[in-house]
């Protein structure tokens, strides 16, 4: 008999964790399908609300939140191109060198929602794909409008949204409601509204919760 989970990803296209979870559930659900089947849905969630439209360079930029030196920042890259490297994920050597406001790119996620969820995580995944593999801008609409096409989407909707504030309410009332529900890091995987992993888990550990949750046994809270 098959199991069907709804799975709410909350997350930000900036965030080199949240691709790594991804890539880490993405498997974990090949090696439980097909006893268990998901929906996933991609949530917004931004680390810099307030970044400004030009951005800000990214050692300059982690510095002043964590203080971390160059050399800190070099190896924690590289841990995160070899967690990303073994879930498929390809971070790009020194290709990303600012951190962009993503509202925009949200707008556009919630947008392909409502279109279908499989053009969703194409657009998602397209995102992470320019942003940490390609050094692309995130916030650039020539960029949005690209990977828009690219998920299989109308690229002149898309233009349309974005010329004007379209979603820009529901986007931050969905952002308003994650974070009201105590989440303040991402990404953030929510199963059927009650059970939360935190963090970019290996795949052994969302396979596990998967299994249980499917399963309706008791499941914990797993935090990075």
């Amino acid at each position: 008999m098959t199991s069907s989970l709804q799975i709410d990803f909350v997350s930000d296209v900036s965030c080199p964790w949240c691709a790594i979870g991804l890539g880490a559930l993405e498997a974990a659900l090949a090696r439980v399908a097909p006893d268990v089947k998901a929906e996933l849905h991609f949530q917004p969630f931004e680390l810099n609300p307030g970044m400004a439209p030009e951005g800000q360079d990214i050692f300059e930029h982690l510095n002043q939140k964590y203080g971390s030196s160059r050399e800190q920042q070099a190896q924690a890259r590289e841990m995160i191109r070899q967690r990303g490297e073994a879930v498929g994920f390809v971070f790009g050597e020194g290709q990303r060198k600012r951190v962009w406001n993503t509202f925009d790119a949200h707008r556009l996620l919630h947008w392909a929602e409502l279109e279908s969820v499989e053009r969703q995580r194409a657009l998602k995944k397209a995102l992470f794909k320019a942003y940490f593999t390609d050094g692309e801008n995130p916030s650039d609409h020539d960029l949005l409008l690209r990977v828009a096409g690219e998920a299989g989407l109308d690229v002149a909707r898309a233009r349309e949204i974005l010329s004007g504030d379209e979603y820009a309410d529901a986007v931050r009332a969905r952002e308003k409601l994650y974070t009201d529900a105590g989440i303040h890091s991402v990404p953030a995987i929510i199963i059927n509204n009650q059970h939360l992993i935190s963090g970019g888990q290996p795949v052994e550990v969302f396979e596990r919760a998967l299994r249980q949750i499917a399963g309706a046994q008791p499941s914990a809270v797993v935090t990075a």
